[in-house]
């Protein structure tokens, strides 16, 4: 793959170890070759470390292994899923998941990467479904204003929701921003 393919997400081999590229940004500077400026994330260690790389230099793609899988259950060591193809049981730690554990769900079909049998990403579906814990009760003349409600759901995810929506009520989350979409 040459440097100008780079974008993000994409995991590439940088210094002998596989690096995700968070960030990246193609620059072409008056009379100098082009070339693209990243942000890499080591996906072993979790360190990040700016890179420049020329328009035409030839990067090295990481060998990685991807599979679906079923979310089964969360305990003190981490999260544990089924490899829908094999049916074996792969747990990844609390800093590969990060976020995504506000909305990881009973039966939850994921895509999960390994690099040399290590989880290193799980990729949840675009949306999740999730159950409002706590909120202000709703206020006269809101309608007016339409101003949003602080809100915490049932795992624990803090969000901002519209006045009407009530504790107990199933709202739609986008499971990358985070942010209310609507309600279930």
């Amino acid at each position: 793959m040459k440097g100008n393919d780079l974008r993000k997400g994409r995991v590439i081999m940088y210094k002998g170890a596989p690096h995700q590229v968070m960030d990246y940004q193609h620059r072409t500077p008056g009379n100098l070759r082009a070339f693209v400026q990243t942000t890499l994330r080591n996906v072993l260690t979790g360190s990040q470390c700016e890179a420049r790389f020329s328009s035409t230099e030839e990067l090295d793609v990481a060998d990685m292994y991807t599979f679906k899988g079923t979310f089964l259950y969360a305990d003190g060591f981490g999260y544990h899923f089924m490899n829908s193809q094999n049916y074996e049981e792969v747990m990844v730690t609390d800093a590969v998941i990060g976020d995504k554990k506000y909305f990881l769900l009973d039966g939850m079909e994921v895509e999960l990467s390994t690099f040399e049998g290590t989880p290193i990403s799980v990729s949840l579906p675009k949306t999740a479904v999730v159950t409002i814990a706590d909120a202000p009760p709703e206020f006269k003349g809101a309608t007016a204003t339409n101003a949003p409600k602080p809100a915490v759901t049932e795992s624990g995810w803090k969000l901002s929701i519209p006045n009407f929506v009530n504790i107990g009520d199933k709202v739609v989350v986008d499971t990358d921003t985070g942010e209310y979409l609507n309600r279930a």
